[in-house]
Order: structure tokens, then sequence, then C-alpha cells
């Protein structure tokens, strides 16, 4: 059977080095902040019970991980003396008996088996386990000092001996306690240090003086990288991104140059789409499969059905939802449309709060006229509707099925099915008019120049 299980997010960190008035768990990656990517790893790994602990005065991060994982406890760390303390903050929660799984809100790349591989050292008997990697350089990193298959200590950096230094296994912050001794190996936390701080990484050396088994298991480094400024950000976005995009590949989707295309957390996408080079994806963006995203394409809460192209230099925003073999061309904006099938909007163009009909045609340089300075409007356009270029349709406004609008035109009124409406200026001809024209100027010019 399962064994109740508690994770204790820790979130309080001030995050000064981001310089940002964003709390530092709060910055995203993959367009969902550090904290949710966490609190997301903690319910892949059937994880429901968790205690959040943000800093004074931080209602958006609490705001934020109530969000992901509703029902989570948020506690204070009003004052910051180590990670120890911070996880006492929550012992209100500890105090149940729960096994205990502590994470750390700026390190968003755990992967939800690492989690599990916690769980099961202590299913397995430990009293404590920790996460450590082999580093290529451990300088800076704590060691995990282990004696045959027991954890007798970790030690850090300032404090090692240079046998101690020599060790490669370096710690990765993330720690279990079982739930019978680890509310009292948490108290039993000392700040006898340079720093008068109560260290969780203590917790090992304690459990195996007690005669208690404390364990380190592997993990790759990339998952314990943490974040600390904009430097760091970038390149655990990298990490995200690297991942995302590989698991895309494995799934069936081509990308031509995957180093340019930049994915959101939850983008999904079918097999055989075809992503060209340079597109960004924002959060709610689902491919179907067949679909092509040509080059320079940015989209956002969008829907793209099968067998659709998109682009190059195209923009779906939230609400554009397309149906299957539709074409989204060169320089088109959809925004709030639902695109049926079969349609073509092929350059130049927007279409904003509308429904475009199947199989119609959209010519180049249209435009919905969705906002009137207040509210916006929709516009409806029935299916094999021809809309010839440079028209602007002044919504509300309905166009019925197979009709036409004449090039250039300015619709403000309904127009019938099967009906033409043309609304522009009738063309004037005078004949001789620009030769006429040329000859005055001409004159005045050469007046002017003998004044």
């Amino acid at each position: 059977m399962s064994r109740p299980t508690l994770a204790v997010i820790l979130a309080a960190g001030e995050g000064t080095r981001m310089k940002s008035s964003l709390p530092k768990v709060l910055h995203a990656i993959a367009g969902r902040s550090m904290l949710a990517h966490v609190l997301a790893s903690v319910k892949q790994a059937g994880i429901t019970d968790a205690a959040v602990v943000v800093g004074p005065g931080r209602e958006d991060v609490a705001k934020v991980a109530q969000k992901e994982l509703p029902g989570c406890a948020v506690f204070t760390q009003v004052e910051r003396k180590g990670t120890g303390h911070a996880v006492l903050a929550a012992k209100e929660a500890l105090a149940d008996g729960k096994d205990i799984i502590v994470l750390y809100a700026d390190t968003p790349l755990v992967r939800p088996q690492s989690i599990e591989t916690l769980k099961a050292a202590l299913a397995d008997g430990a009293s404590v386990a920790v996460l450590g990697f082999h580093a290529a350089d451990p300088t800076g990193y704590g060691r995990l000092i282990v004696e045959g298959d027991a954890l007798t200590a970790i030690v850090e950096e300032k404090d090692a001996t240079p046998q101690q230094k020599a060790v490669g296994f370096c710690n990765g912050g993330l720690m279990a306690l079982s739930g019978e001794h680890g509310l009292a190996l948490l108290e039993a936390i000392g700040n006898a240090n340079a720093k008068g701080e109560y260290y969780l990484t203590d917790a090992a050396e304690i459990a195996h003086r007690r005669g208690l088994r404390a364990v380190a298991r592997p993990i790759a480094e990339e998952e314990v990288q943490g974040v600390n400024d904009r430097l760091q950000l970038a390149a655990a976005e990298a990490v995200m991104q690297s991942r995302l995009r590989a698991a895309a590949m494995r799934d069936g989707v081509t990308m031509t140059a995957p180093e340019t295309v930049f994915l959101s957390h939850d983008t999904r996408i079918g097999n055989d789409v075809v992503i060209e080079p340079n597109c960004w994806f924002g959060p709610g963006v689902t491919i179907e499969s067949g679909a092509v995203i040509h080059a320079f394409s940015h989209l956002e809460g969008a829907h793209v059905g099968s067998g659709a192209s998109v682009g190059p230099f195209a923009r779906l925003r939230p609400g554009a939802d397309l149906a299957e073999e539709v074409k989204i061309g060169n320089f088109v904006e959809v925004k709030a449309a639902s695109v049926e099938r079969g349609a073509k909007i092929s350059h130049l163009s927007y279409i904003g709060d509308a429904r475009v009909g199947a199989e119609a045609n959209i010519g180049a340089g249209t435009i919905t006229c969705n906002y009137d300075g207040y509210l916006k409007h929709r516009t409806d356009i029935g299916a094999g509707v021809f809309v010839g270029s440079n028209s602007a349709l002044v919504a509300p406004v309905t166009i019925g099925d197979n009709a036409n609008i004449g090039a250039g035109s300015v619709i403000t009124r309904d127009v019938p099915a099967d009906a033409l409406a043309v609304a522009r200026g009738r063309q004037v001809g005078i004949d001789g008019w620009a030769k006429t024209y040329r000859a005055k100027k001409k004159a005045e010019k050469a007046a002017k120049t003998k004044g």
C-alpha cells in the first residue's frame, strides 16, 4: 500500500539576485511558474497532500500554490534561519506522522520519477533519503559521505576535509524523512555553525548517529539545477525546452531546426505535424495531426486542426480555433475566431471575434472591425463566402453563405446568402486630366524659380 506522504515545498526565498519585483519562484519556465512546475511534479508522483512555506506577505505565492494544488496548506516563515527552520515552519502539517518529501520551489526541473525514488527509499526502510548527483566539478556543492550503502553525513565544502572535498557525489538538496522519525529529526537540528542557521542537511548525520538508516540515491545533475538569477533562469529554460522538444519528436513531430522552436509546458502536438524554424508556442496550444506550422509563427491559446497550414509569419491569439485543412497564410492574425473546414485566409489579414465558414476565401488585406472603442462585436462569415481583397467588415455583421464581397468594400450591413455586396466609391475617369495637371504644375514651378 502507498504510504501517506506530505510534500513540503520551500518557497520563502527573497530572490534578491533576480532583481525583480516578482517573487523568484513565480518567474516562468516554458509558460509556467517554477513553483507550479514543482507542484505539478508532486502531483504526478501521486502526492496530493502538500505544504508550501512562503515568506511574509507573499499572498501572491500562496495563491499560485493553491491554484496548482487545491487544498494545499500554506505556512509563513517569518524569520529566515536556514532550510531546517523553513521546514519546521510547517510543523502543524508535519505532526500528522506522514512521510515527508522536502523540495525547493526554485528547483523546477525535478521529475516525478525522482520524487518517487525518494518515496521508494522510505518504503524500503530508510529514515532519511536524499538525492545526489555525480558532478564533473563538485566545487561549491555539499558532499554526500557514503559508507557502503549508508549515508553518514552531508558536508558543506567550507567544512570539508581535503579527503571529503575529493568526493564527487554531491547533495542535490531534495530530502525525504520517514513519518516515524521525521519530525524528531527536524527538531534535533541545531544551529551551532558559523551562520547560526538550522541546516536541513544535518538530518542525515543525526539519523546516522541514532542508528537510523540514511541513504543517498543518484539523480541527473540537471534535475537539481537551482535558479537564483536571470542567467540560471535562462539555463533552466534551455533544459526544459530541450525536454519538451525531445518528447514531441519522440511522439512523431518533425522539427527541422528544433533548437529554434519554443514550446509551452502544456503544448499538445499530434503525430506527423511539421514545425518549421523559429516558431513560438505560448500556453494552451493544441496542434492536431498532419498540420504544418511554417517558420516565424507565434501561437498562444489556439487550436489547429488536422492538415491545417499556418504561416509563415502568422499569429494565432487566444481563442483561435482552426478546423481541418484550414489555411492561414503569411502575416495573418486570428483572435477569438473559429475558422471552419477548408477555409483560406492567405495573407495580410486580421480576423478577430468572428466565424469563418467552411471553404470561405478571405482576400488579402481583409479585416474584421470588431472594436467600437468600448465593446467587441462579432462578424459571422458563412460557408463558401468570397471576400475580395482590402475589404473591411464592420461588426456586428453577417455575411450569408456563398455571398461575394467586392474588393475594397466597407461592409456595414448584413449581406444575404448568394448576394454580391460592393461598398466603395464609384470610379470616375476624366480624359486628359493628368496631362493638364502636369503642365500646370511645371508652369507654377518655373514661375517660382524665376522669382
